[in-house]
């Protein structure tokens, strides 16, 4: 019994040996520096405890992990020394983790692999990292996006990537980083499988990202998609931005890849259906609508009657009186308006609107607004070489041509009498609703003067009359109402006892005279007179004056006889 126990005894001392070989070897075969596996054994609110496989637990502080760990969980140390003061091991994480960080970056850089980080803060220049363990990198500003940045304060706390541009030790580490080299390279991957999977006429989703004069840049997830204001909307794009937002999302249509040179066209447009593939539902010819001016050009105004369906006012078919040179006389870019439907063409996409034909025409009642006689004072508007347009109504002229200024005078240019912008008084001669024309007169408010004078001065009348004007073939006589009457020098004297040269040479204007009208039409405006008629007049009274004072001359007696009497 005694040998058993003694027996026993000893084969726990040898066990106790050897484990205690075995763990001095194990001790012996750790170094200083060295990185280790440990196990969590226990945690504490402040310190967690690790075996390494020595005689006693390492402890490390809870700050040094990012994470603190649980019970059981495996961790990497780094042996610090086998004896601390107290004897116990001392081990560190952070240590662990710079080591296994710094082999983990040059590993990276030497295979262009990218690292993990975290942007700590903004520094001169760029960005702080943290690349864990302790490590620190630096991104300069113009590497950090593919993008301009104007707030660096945004990209604090981010965890993303970076390639390793440049690793050098100058004193001390220096990482210079790109997360913009990861992002372009990001960017090609998804390009190229966007090429590889999505076919024109595919939908992808996207989010508006910029925008330029020609239309908007739509994010695809990385890299961008143009949606071209023409691709907005079947209707009239002015403004890409007043259409789509910045940061919407939009369901858009692949309508063209460009695979060579990596471009995507996008559509709106195409994820709705053709307006005008259902026009006739809506619309009929000579139907009342309402639209919204978009386009003012030359030649008339575009009106959107709804998103896509856009037609043409002519600007002939604005306004049914006023003359429009250009259509932002009447109309600008906005205005609502009510327009008539005047014809269509479905194949080629295009309405022919009228705005005039929703109004009153009022050349259609001219002839009862303004009847022949009618007598008005209003303002001339403008005035020509021929004549004078006198605003009737807003819109609506009447001309009052030279001719119908005077019954007596004669004016080469209506200006002598009239000027712009004053009013006169004038007579409705006649209307055309036709031809749009209104003829209006001044002379005619007062009655003709010809037919007056004709009445009162037949032909062979004696008039008395005023010389007004002194010409080489003539003599002008103002007589009653102001007419005009001409002496051709032939008749101003008979040659036998003078000469027409040498009796003009004697007239002077202001001389009374008095006349025989030979011809007066009133028709034609021409009253011709004579003073050799006159002194033939008065000798034919002067021989009838004669005869009769000697009843016993035969009645047979001429002219000459009685010339010949008075000279014996």
């Amino acid at each position: 019994m005694v040998d058993k126990e003694q027996q026993s005894s000893a084969e726990k001392t040898t066990k106790q040996e050897l484990l205690q070989e075995e763990y001095l070897k194990s001790l012996d075969e750790l170094e200083v520096g060295q990185l280790v596996e440990g196990t969590v054994v226990a945690v504490s609110d402040d310190q967690v405890f690790v075996d390494v496989g020595y005689k006693s637990e390492g402890k490390i502080a809870t700050t040094e992990f990012d994470e603190v760990p649980s019970v059981g969980e495996t961790v990497q140390v780094v042996l610090v020394t086998k004896e601390g003061r107290n004897g116990e091991v001392v081990v560190s994480k952070r240590k662990a983790d710079e080591r296994i960080v710094w082999k983990d970056i040059k590993q990276a850089f030497q295979d262009h692999q990218p690292i993990t980080g975290k942007v700590a803060k903004t520094v001169k220049g760029g960005f702080e990292i943290n690349l864990g363990g302790g490590t620190r990198g630096f991104n300069p500003i113009s590497k950090m996006d593919l993008f301009r940045i104007d707030d660096p304060d945004s990209y604090v706390g981010m965890d993303t990537q970076f390639y390793i541009e440049r690793l050098y030790s100058d004193n001390r580490v220096n990482i210079i980083l790109s997360r913009r080299a990861w992002l372009e390279e990001e960017v090609d991957k998804k390009r190229s499988e966007f090429f590889a999977s999505v076919q024109e006429g595919d939908v992808v989703k996207g989010i508006v990202k910029s925008f330029t004069s020609f239309g908007a840049f739509v994010d695809l997830g990385g890299f961008d998609g143009l949606l071209h204001i023409n691709d907005m909307s079947w209707g009239h794009v002015a403004r890409p931005k007043d259409f789509v937002k910045r940061g919407q999302e939009l369901e858009l249509k692949v309508v063209r890849l460009d695979h060579e040179n990596q471009k995507i066209n996008l559509s709106l447009k195409d994820m709705r259906e053709i307006p005008w593939d259902s026009f006739h539902e809506r619309y009929e010819l000579d139907q009342e609508v309402t639209g919204t001016v978009t386009k003012l050009t030359d030649f008339g105004a575009f009106i959107e009657l709804e998103e896509g369906i856009e037609g043409l006012a002519h600007i002939s078919e604005l306004s049914w009186t006023k003359r429009i040179n250009h259509p932002k006389e009447v109309l600008k870019i906005g205005d609502s308006v009510e327009a008539k439907i005047l014809g269509f063409d479905l194949d080629a996409h295009k309405v022919s609107l009228g705005v005039k034909q929703v109004q009153p025409n009022p050349w259609d009642e001219i002839n009862e607004t303004y009847p022949e006689g009618m007598r008005l004072t209003r303002v001339v508007k403008k005035i020509t070489n021929s004549g004078a347009f006198v605003e009737l109504e807003e819109g609506i002229d009447g001309f009052l041509h030279v001719d119908d200024l005077s019954w007596t005078k004669k004016y080469k240019n209506p200006g002598a009498v009239l000027k712009e912008g004053e009013e006169v008084e004038v007579v409705v001669l006649s209307s055309d609703p036709d031809a749009k024309n209104i003829r209006l007169g001044i002379k005619q408010l007062s009655d003709d003067p010809w037919d007056s004078l004709k009445k009162a001065f037949p032909e062979g009348s004696i008039i008395d009359g005023e010389v007004t004007n002194v010409t080489d073939f003539g003599v002008f006589v103002r007589v009653q109402g102001g007419i005009e009457g001409l002496i051709n020098k032939s008749q101003l004297v008979d040659p036998r006892v003078e000469s027409p040269e040498s009796a003009l040479q004697k007239v002077t204007i202001g001389q009374e005279v008095k006349a025989v009208i030979t011809e007066i039409n009133p028709m034609r405006q021409k009253l011709s007179l004579s003073l050799r008629e006159l002194e033939r007049q008065k000798e034919r009274k002067e021989i009838e004056k004669y005869i009769h004072d000697d009843g016993d001359i035969e009645t047979t007696t001429t002219m000459a006889d009685f010339f010949k009497k008075e000279e014996d």
